[in-house]
């Protein structure tokens, strides 16, 4: 009997080695399909080409002094949201600040605020496109324009509690639409 006491207290003993350390936190690899554009028209004064991935535009929504459309996409859980103004009275100056003081409120959480300028000047479209590094609510903010007519802004949003990390791959795929929707802008008048 001592034995057989011994023999489990050895082989409990031995059993034991390390100390468990928990797992870390593991996040899912997405991987999202080739994008596909095509032209989009709405009732808006600009044509943009769009990912055949997000959703239809459903309505144009209107006020006013905006009109706006939302971009969704259902299965990223994210919508590009697209606000249309009209410059006039010399307002360009304005809309431009409303813009970027926009994207300088996502600094209380964003890590870093980087901005590229877009020009395509054939088509009489110039702009700024921000990428927002970091846990703040929008990861991606641009504007267009043609400095005379029009303007317009977008921004991009998920229906998540921002977490860098794992919204990092649908935001990277997003940004590339974003990209794709400034370069296709075609200003109609």
């Amino acid at each position: 009997m001592k034995r057989v006491i011994i023999l489990i207290l050895s082989l409990f003993l031995l059993g034991c080695g390390d100390d468990p350390l928990p797992k870390p936190k593991g996040y899912l690899r997405l991987e999202y399909p080739d994008a596909t554009y095509k032209k989009t028209i709405v009732s808006l004064p600009f044509t943009f080409e769009k990912n055949a991935l997000s959703a239809p535009i459903s309505k144009v929504k209107s006020s006013d002094k905006t009109k706006g459309i939302d971009v969704k996409y259902p299965s990223l859980k994210a919508t590009i949201y697209l606000t249309y103004q009209e410059v006039k009275d010399n307002n360009l100056d304005s809309l431009l600040r409303d813009a970027q003081n926009l994207t300088q409120k996502h600094t209380i959480k964003a890590d870093e605020i980087s901005y590229n300028p877009y020009e395509d000047f054939d088509n009489k479209v110039y702009g700024m496109f921000y990428e927002i590094g970091g846990d703040a609510a929008s990861q991606s903010q641009f504007y267009v324009t043609d400095s005379i007519n029009h303007f317009l802004s977008g921004s991009l949003y998920f229906y998540a509690r921002p977490n860098y990390d794992s919204i990092y791959p649908a935001s990277e795929y997003l940004k590339k639409d974003i990209k794709r929707i400034m370069e296709s802008i075609r200003w109609v008048d």
